[in-house]
C-alpha cells in the first residue's frame, strides 16, 4: 500500500485552497518547483491526477473535490491534537496567520505583534497586507481585522487600538498656490488624491460638523491603493490625500504637510481584530487575545 506523508497532503490542501502554487509557495515559504515536485508524487502514488493546472489557475479535479472533502477535517483534526500539546508546555507555541489592510497592519497591528513576539518567542506569526475583505476561515487565517462592522455573525471581534480619524492633508506649496478649502463642498476646486478599493469602487470622502454630515466621491488626476502611497503624493505637492492620521501626524508636526478641514473630521470607532467562535482556537491565538485585551496603546499627541 502507498505511503503518503501528511505534509504532502497538507500541500495539496493549500494548493487548492489557494487556487495557486505561487501563492502557496510564498505562504510556506519553498519554490514552486518543490510544490510541483510534492504533488506530481502524490499523483504518482494515488494513481490519479488530483489538480487541474492551466497557465492561469489551479483547481481540483473531481476525485481532488472527492479527497478535499474527508482530508480538510481530518487535517484540522491532526492540528488541533498537535496543539493541544501546547498545554504541557511553559509557553505556547505555533503559528498565527492574520489578514489585515495596510493602515491597520503598519500603525496598529505590527507594533501589538512584535510586542507579542517578544512575550511569546515560540509563536510565529504571519501578517497579510490585503484591503479585500476575505473570508478567514476559507483562505486559511485565524484571525482578521477589518474596520467598523464588517463582520459576519459567526464572528468574535475585539476592538483593536484607539479610535481613529481620517485627515485631509497637502503640501504647504499646494495649499499655498490653492487656498485651504473651508467646508467639504470646497473641494470641487481641488486636486483629490483618490483612493480605489480591491473591487473597482472609489472611495468616497465623509465629513461631519454639529449636526451636518456631508459625503463626496472625489475628482482628480490621480488615482493611487494605498495609503502610503497617497500620503507620498500629497507631500510631492499632488493635491489633497484623504488618509487616516497616523501616517500624517509626524509629517504635519513637522510642517511638511497642512491639515485642512480639520473642524469636519470626526472622531471613528477603532479596528476590529475578529476570529471564529465556532472553531477550537489555537492555544497560540488564545495567547494573542489575552495579550491584546492586555496591552496598552500609545497615544497619538494631543492636538495632532
Amino acid at each position: 500500500m502507498p505511503k503518503y506523508s501528511i505534509e504532502d497532503l497538507q500541500i495539496f490542501a493549500a494548493i487548492a485552497r489557494n487556487g495557486s502554487f505561487r501563492a502557496t509557495a510564498i505562504e510556506r515559504g519553498v519554490s514552486p518547483s518543490a510544490l510541483s515536485q510534492a504533488i506530481r508524487g502524490l499523483e504518482q502514488r494515488i494513481g490519479m491526477r488530483l489538480l487541474n493546472r492551466t497557465t492561469r489557475s489551479v483547481a481540483p479535479t473531481e476525485a481532488g473535490e472527492q479527497l478535499l472533502r474527508h482530508l480538510v477535517p481530518a487535517l484540522e483534526d491532526i492540528a488541533l491534537a498537535m496543539d493541544r500539546l501546547n498545554s504541557f508546555r511553559d509557553s505556547p507555541s505555533g503559528t498565527i496567520r492574520i489578514n489585515a489592510p495596510g493602515p491597520a497592519a503598519d500603525h496598529i497591528l505590527c507594533p501589538l505583534v512584535f510586542d507579542f513576539m517578544a512575550a511569546y518567542p515560540d509563536v510565529h506569526v504571519e501578517v497579510f497586507s490585503d484591503a479585500a475583505i476575505v473570508d478567514i476561515v476559507e483562505q486559511g487565517f485565524d484571525a482578521g481585522v477589518r474596520f467598523g462592522e464588517q463582520l459576519a455573525q459567526d464572528m468574535i471581534a475585539v476592538p483593536l487600538g484607539p479610535p481613529l480619524r481620517y485627515t485631509i492633508v497637502g503640501s504647504p506649496d499646494y495649499v499655498r498656490r490653492m487656498g485651504a478649502p473651508k467646508t467639504p463642498h470646497d473641494l470641487v476646486r481641488h486636486d483629490c488624491i483618490r483612493h480605489r478599493f480591491p473591487g473597482g469602487s472609489i472611495s468616497t470622502w465623509s465629513f461631519e460638523k454639529g449636526d451636518e454630515t456631508v459625503e463626496i466621491v472625489p475628482e482628480g488626476k490621480l488615482t493611487l491603493s494605498a495609503s502610503s502611497q497617497e500620503t507620498k503624493a500629497a507631500l510631492a505637492g499632488l493635491g489633497l490625500a484623504h488618509v487616516f492620521d497616523d501616517y500624517t501626524r509626524e509629517h504635519i508636526r513637522e510642517g511638511t504637510l497642512v491639515e485642512v478641514l480639520k473642524d469636519w473630521s470626526p472622531t471613528l470607532p477603532s479596528w476590529y481584530l475578529y476570529y471564529p467562535s465556532r472553531r477550537y482556537s489555537p492555544a497560540s491565538m488564545q495567547a494573542f487575545v489575552r495579550f491584546l485585551a492586555r496591552y496598552k496603546w500609545k497615544q497619538p499627541v494631543e492636538g495632532l
